[in-house]
């Protein structure tokens, strides 16, 4: 029966410190290859967290890594070149996101959504934006999913 381990690592810098050495060392495997294979999966979420699972057969020491994506958050202050959000959201306004960099993150985030449409992810992405003080279209991130909902950038918002 397969081992996991859950872990969240930096992108393609993981290491076999904590959490990755302690969790995997009494389950005999190879923390150089499980390390190398994880930093070679997340590479392109550089400077990012990113949640991965590590399913290890205790017996054989094989393992198999699935990688998820980093949190709405981390992408949105990636996209926006932000160190952090707003620590007040309602007051102070950490950025500014296109509707189209919204889509993009959408489009990036859609497996882990539970988004039925296009539409409907953007409008998660805007959640996010809200809870961080980003404005999306220089408007509160809240109007705007209202502006969604009434069909304001269904042109953007295709497919």
């Amino acid at each position: 029966m397969k081992q996991e381990v859950n872990a969240l690592v930096d992108g393609g810098e993981a290491s076999a410190g904590p959490p990755l050495g302690p969790s995997l060392g009494p389950l005999g495997v190879d923390i150089g290859a499980v390390v190398n294979a994880i930093n070679e999966k997340t590479k392109d979420f550089k400077g990012m967290k990113v949640p991965v699972k590590i399913l290890v057969d205790p017996e054989t020491k094989e393992f198999e890594i699935k990688v998820g994506s980093p949190p709405m958050s981390a992408l949105i202050k990636k996209e926006l070149g932000l160190e952090k959000g707003s620590s007040s959201p309602g007051e102070e306004v950490a950025g500014d996101l296109s509707i189209e960099a919204a889509a993009k993150l959408a489009r990036m985030k859609k497996d882990d959504l539970l988004a039925a449409s296009l539409k409907a992810a953007v409008k998660e992405v805007l959640g996010a934006c809200n809870s961080m003080g980003v404005t999306v279209e220089g408007k509160r991130a809240r109007d705007v999913q209202q502006e969604i909902e009434s069909g304001a950038y269904d042109e953007v918002l295709k497919g």
